[in-house]
Formats: C-alpha cells, structure tokens, sequence
C-alpha cells in the first residue's frame, strides 16, 4: 500500500458497522467497500478526472461493468432526467 489514509470517526463507525454485518475484519471490509464502489460510479467521469494514466490495467473502473451512476458533489446517486 502506498500510504495508509485516515478515515474520520464517522467513516471508522461506519465501516466498523459494515465489518460487524460482514462478520469480516475492518481491512477486509473496506476492500469490500472498493470493490463495489465502482459498479455504482460513473466511470466516464472517473476516468475523465484520472491522473494517472498508467494504472489503467490495474483500475477496477476499467475491469467491472459499470451501472452509470454519477458523482455529485462527493455523492453517488443515478442520473435522473431532473439530476442530468
């Protein structure tokens, strides 16, 4: 791992929630957490705002199919006729 990010308590009392409903380690639990996080956003505009375009084999937005989500101010949620 590059740097290890830390999460706030809010973020930590959630995924703690998310762990104990698992019945997984908190590690494992935020590894769940990436590996669904990208089925819901959209990848166009993920990959459009990339720095990185090195990692593209590694990506998990390059690998799962994604649901055409949308990012909006920090929050997914899916385009709608009122939100586009």
């Amino acid at each position: 791992m590059a740097y290890t990010p830390e999460l706030s308590q809010k973020s930590s009392c959630t995924l703690r929630r998310i762990a104990w409903a698992l019945n997984i380690p908190m590690t494992q639990a935020i590894e769940r957490v990436f590996e669904h996080i990208p089925k819901m956003l959209d990848k166009n505009k993920v990959c459009g705002g990339c720095k990185d375009k090195t990692k593209c084999n590694e990506c998990s937005f390059n690998q799962i199919e994604n649901k055409g989500g949308s990012i909006y101010y920090g929050v997914t949620r899916k385009c709608t006729e009122e939100t586009a």
